[in-house]
């Protein structure tokens, strides 16, 4: 029987979605509505709030959180507007295609551990223009400026975009103080390392799959920033790796919550083994 899908694709054996979905229990879900309330007490009528986001730091690295702060109408107009940005054909994606010299704007050749991602996706930068180190030479004090690439159609997806990005730095930079006081630190420090941070955000398409037993819309990998805040729509897919038996577990999604997961520059964790491992099914609606 032939391969349904390019061999670049197709994951080893041993990393393949498993016929039997295995769903998480006990992810921590986290309510921030107490951060719209604080009292003059300030810190101290936090610290139920600050307990629960330090507790699920040490034991899982990752949690979801509900009333957090996005107003619900930037999260569904980046949705529309990203949903008709993928329903493009592929030479109108194109021309914001990224290159080598610039990273952002739409790609859809993206490998993980050597095996191709199962997906489309659309890079920006909260600030624009952003900085980053020309190179990784410690003593290289060079700087490479990069822009966010936009395309003509859809028109409100620039807009739609710089709106939400500054909403979820917020959120990002309010949990970043929870978890700087959930270690006994100033609120602040933490995010004071951030003030030229370099934010990005990922729009993600999973096109449907003829084969989803061999391929994985992202691969097993970790995040390698600070903090990743992400959504998931109603189709959900994303499985972590669950620390007792390593075994592979659904995350459920929740209608309108992030799943905040803590990446390798914050190593707030039990042991160096605790940082969470995720990956993606390949499969999601049109």
């Amino acid at each position: 029987m032939g391969c349904e899908v390019d061999w670049a694709f197709i994951q080893a054996v041993e990393h393949r979605p498993k016929p039997t979905i295995i769903e998480a229990g006990g992810i921590p879900l986290i309510d921030l509505s107490p951060l719209n309330s604080v009292g003059p007490d300030g810190p101290q009528s936090l610290s139920g709030l600050i307990a629960e986001v330090g507790s699920a730091c040490r034991d899982w690295g990752f949690f979801q959180v509900i009333n957090h702060g996005v107003p619900l109408d930037l999260q569904d107009q980046i949705k529309s507007a990203s949903k008709d940005f993928f329903a493009l054909s592929p030479e109108e994606k194109r021309r914001v295609r990224r290159d080598e010299v610039n990273p952002l704007g739409y790609y859809d050749t993206e490998h993980t551990k050597n095996v191709r991602d199962w997906k489309e996706v659309f890079d920006f930068a909260v600030q624009d223009p952003t900085e980053i180190p020309a190179s990784h030479e410690a003593d290289d004090q060079e700087l490479q400026e990069l822009r966010n690439q936009w395309p003509t159609y859809p028109p409100e997806l620039r807009e739609a975009s710089t709106e939400y990005a500054r909403a979820v730095e917020k959120l990002a930079f309010k949990l970043l103080e929870l978890i700087s006081l959930s270690l006994d630190l100033p609120a602040d420090r933490l995010s004071g390392f951030f003030g030229e941070q370099t934010s990005f955000i990922r729009l993600n398409h999973y096109p449907p799959c003829p084969a989803p037993h061999l391929a994985l819309g992202v691969g097993r990998h970790k995040d390698a920033g600070a903090l990743t805040v992400l959504a998931q729509d109603d189709v959900g897919g994303l499985d972590v790796k669950r620390k007792t038996d390593g075994e592979w577990v659904r995350v459920k999604p929740i209608p309108d919550s992030y799943i905040i997961n803590i990446g390798d520059i914050i190593q707030f964790c039990k042991s160096p083994g605790a940082l969470p491992t995720a990956r993606e099914t390949a499969y999601s609606k049109e």
